[in-house]
């Protein structure tokens, strides 16, 4: 007779049902939101032996959208280069719209400069390469990214110029440079 009167209480509120509680992070939405290419040395690049200087750069921005909502653009500029002379370029803007709840300043910086472009990066890797490859070069494969390093390093190289400098401005850390 116990087990029938413990069956007989009230159930727990279905899943779902409650609102969570504490800061709450999602993706909404993600876009292409610019991309260029260009082969300026087109057709003749493709009669040297492909033995290219790539450079690298990467940047990130985001602005308020509305109240808890930012886009965030994962800037990826990628040059060729071939005896000193750009053999390709192809540059790729991949943005996305995330809502941030309930985040502190700083953990809403963080959240904004590390998991956002986390997210984004595979995207923009596909898009560069596809491009590249529509390009007539070989497959341009860019390796992961530690978002979270590249911020901790920013962070890190401001904090020293403020010392330094007794609060001047702070100009942006150098963006990683790969080579294949």
């Amino acid at each position: 007779m116990a087990e029938n009167e413990e069956n007989n209480q009230a159930a727990p509120a279905a899943p779902g049902t409650e609102q969570p509680q504490g800061p709450q992070f999602a993706l909404q939405r993600i876009y292409l939101k610019d991309s260029s290419f260009e082969s300026p040395r087109s057709p003749a690049v493709f009669q040297s032996q492909w033995t290219p200087k790539i450079n690298f750069d990467i940047k990130t921005r985001s602005n308020k959208v509305n109240d808890d909502v930012y886009e965030v653009v994962l800037i990826l500029t990628v040059e060729a280069q071939l005896d000193e002379q750009p053999a390709f370029l192809v540059e790729v803007h991949q943005a996305g719209i995330f809502t941030a709840k309930d985040f502190d300043d700083a953990q809403l910086e963080q959240l904004l400069a590390t998991m956002c472009p986390n997210i984004l990066f595979p995207y923009a890797r596909e898009a560069v390469d596809a491009a590249v490859v529509k390009g007539s070069f070989p497959a341009l494969m860019l390796s992961p990214i530690n978002f979270d390093a590249l911020y901790t390093q920013q962070k890190e190289a401001a904090a020293q110029q403020a010392a330094a400098g007794n609060g001047s401005a702070a100009e942006e850390a150098p963006a990683p440079e790969a080579a294949n």
